[in-house]
């Protein structure tokens, strides 16, 4: 056959194969795309805790490294289950109220500090209210 009738998937003389090398950009390409694939895949649980702003963030994140070096979807599965799930804020109340016991302590008169006509007025009703409360600690104590 003269090689003006040959397809053009076939080698030419020059010895250029263009369907190999059409392949291979293809699979280089293919590859590439593959990889960028999973590499969001597995980023998921982490862009969706950082999107929504989780508490969880950091456990999150660990558990994608996790499962990104030890090829153990557990890590992953866990992290995807720890971004979706709100975990309720416990330590923002808790602080808010400490820090509400610490301005009570502050304002409460120092041992050996003189008081003065107004804040023994103040504190008056203060103390007789607390006198059950110290007579409940002291029954607490002895028991």
């Amino acid at each position: 056959m003269a090689p003006h009738h040959l397809p053009f998937y076939l080698a030419s003389g020059s010895g250029t194969d263009t369907l190999m090398v059409v392949m291979g950009v293809f699979l280089i390409g293919a590859v590439f795309w593959v990889g960028t694939l999973y590499w969001r895949l597995h980023s998921l649980p982490e862009r969706m805790a950082h999107k929504s702003q989780k508490l969880q963030f950091e456990i999150v994140a660990i558990l994608g490294l996790l499962s990104l070096f030890t090829h153990m979807h557990v890590f992953w599965v866990a992290g995807l289950l720890l971004a979706l799930i709100d975990i309720p804020d416990f330590g923002t109340p808790l602080r808010s109220i400490a820090d509400s016991v610490e301005k009570i302590a502050d304002t409460a008169p120092a041992e050996g500090r003189e008081i003065t006509q107004d804040e023994g007025q103040a504190t008056a009703g203060v103390e007789q209210k607390a006198e059950p409360v110290k007579a409940k600690e002291k029954a607490h104590s002895n028991a």
